[in-house]
């Protein structure tokens, strides 16, 4: 086996990225990964920390990959629209990239700056989106892990199968998303004037 020219972490990350959604991310091994890139497994030490640095820098890697699917989406839009680009977009993500997804979901070390920011990117995408209710504080924060549940529940669930009745999945997501934005507009309306301010 002749070793790799140019191997890099980012072809490395994206070979790695290709088997979790192939194989699902708990089934890519050292192994599988060299024999995929057409190299000896100890080469991939020069790049990683073992399986559990393949699989912290995949849950990075993932999360940048996310953000920037969600930047792109929302892009030129803003209030209901922005919220249902971000939607399709998140799910469509989860739909084509199901390994990559599911490592974005795990936990990140909170001694980890790298996996820190990347997941903040997120949140504070949705939260810049949101705020165009002039939400205060506390409803806003609120509208924002509503927004994340959703989303991430609906994802996970279709993911791990658990829609079995034969019924449009998008549909009932955009019934999901809607419901969502009836909420926020009816918390924008009982708000106080004096207590609407903009994050």
């Amino acid at each position: 086996m002749s070793p790799r020219i140019g191997l890099d972490q980012t072809t490395l990350l994206q070979a790695a990225a290709e088997l979790a959604d192939t194989h699902g991310f708990e089934n890519v091994t050292l192994a599988l990964l060299a024999r995929k890139l057409n190299i000896r497994t100890p080469s991939l030490y020069n790049h990683i920390d073992g399986l559990p640095g393949l699989r912290k820098k995949l849950s990075v890697y993932g999360l940048e990959r996310l953000y920037e699917k969600l930047g792109h989406a929302v892009q030129n839009h803003s209030g209901d629209d922005a919220v249902r680009a971000l939607g399709k977009a998140y799910l469509a993500f989860a739909r084509s990239r199901p390994g990559l997804y599911e490592l974005t979901l795990r936990a990140a070390d909170p001694g980890d700056p790298e996996a820190a920011d990347a997941g903040s990117r997120i949140v504070e995408l949705i939260v810049d989106i949101l705020s165009a209710y002039d939400l205060a504080d506390d409803a806003a924060l609120h509208a924002v892990r509503g927004l994340r549940s959703i989303l991430h529940g609906f994802a996970s669930l279709e993911q791990k199968g658990g829609f079995g009745l034969p019924l449009d999945l998008d549909k009932s997501f955009q019934l999901l998303l809607d419901a969502f934005l009836e909420g926020i507009h009816a918390m924008r309306d009982h708000m106080a004037p004096n207590d609407r301010r903009k994050l």
